[in-house]
């Protein structure tokens, strides 16, 4: 029993010190705006910190899959570059560029969870982008029962997508504008909670692939989000 009870113990402790020591990642500052880009080896994205999705729910590693995540950030907004090696595309017949899709989250996707609510975990950012360059953003409050009714506040934010089939990758990029965060005044050493996510194939093979492992069987789990600092120059 005493045993048992050390393992218990273990386990919490290990759970309390993951909440109070989140993961974290920086976004490298950049001079000025650029026009949005998917493409790895520019300037713009060569300069930026990144971080790789490479674990499921439960925090084993997914192999094959890890994804590379980068990110920038600019007086005016944030950027994100997935760089998502695939297996399997499992992506909507007909897609719609031009508006938003409802339920894209059943498709493969590339997301991003972002607060700045730090009193009130439950309310945060959701930005999904598909290989084929469908979006949906959302505002998410878990204190609702149907939290999906919040994909329809818009937050002007760009995407771009593309699939390199040469490769077997496909990139995800977005600007997301900060007044759509309520942040008005960025600056160095500004945090946000944050996750990041993305999918692969369909099914019964489906796989979900993230930077910190929710534990649960939602993605929607706040309080396993890690942290993102804004750094300066």
């Amino acid at each position: 029993m005493r045993v048992l009870a050390g393992i218990i113990t273990l386990f919490f402790f290990g759970c309390a010190v993951a909440a109070e020591n989140p993961a974290t990642v920086e976004s490298t500052r950049a001079s000025r705006d650029v026009s949005l880009s998917t493409d790895p080896t520019s300037s713009f994205w060569q300069g930026a910190s990144r971080i790789y999705a490479r674990v499921d729910e439960e925090g084993h590693d997914v192999a094959g899959l890890r994804s590379e995540i980068r990110s920038r950030w600019t007086k005016d907004n944030i950027y994100f570059l997935f760089i998502c090696p695939y297996e399997h595309l499992y992506v909507k017949p007909n897609p719609d560029g031009h508006n938003e899709t409802y339920e894209l989250w059943n498709w493969n996707v590339a997301e991003v969870f972002i607060g700045t609510d730090f009193r009130d975990i439950k309310r945060y950012k959701e930005f999904e982008v598909s290989p084929q360059n469908e979006w949906i953003d959302l505002d998410i409050n878990l204190h609702s029962e149907h939290h999906e009714d919040g994909w329809k506040w818009n937050s002007a934010f760009e995407h771009a997508a593309q699939i390199d089939e040469t490769r077997h990758a496909w990139y995800v990029a977005m600007k997301i504008p900060f007044a759509s965060l309520n942040v008005h005044a960025p600056a160095p050493g500004m945090k946000f909670r944050v996750n990041f996510y993305r999918t692969e194939g369909g099914g019964p093979d489906s796989k979900e692939i993230m930077w910190q492992a929710v534990r649960t069987k939602t993605f929607h789990t706040p309080e396993r989000f890690g942290l993102l600092k804004l750094a300066g120059k």
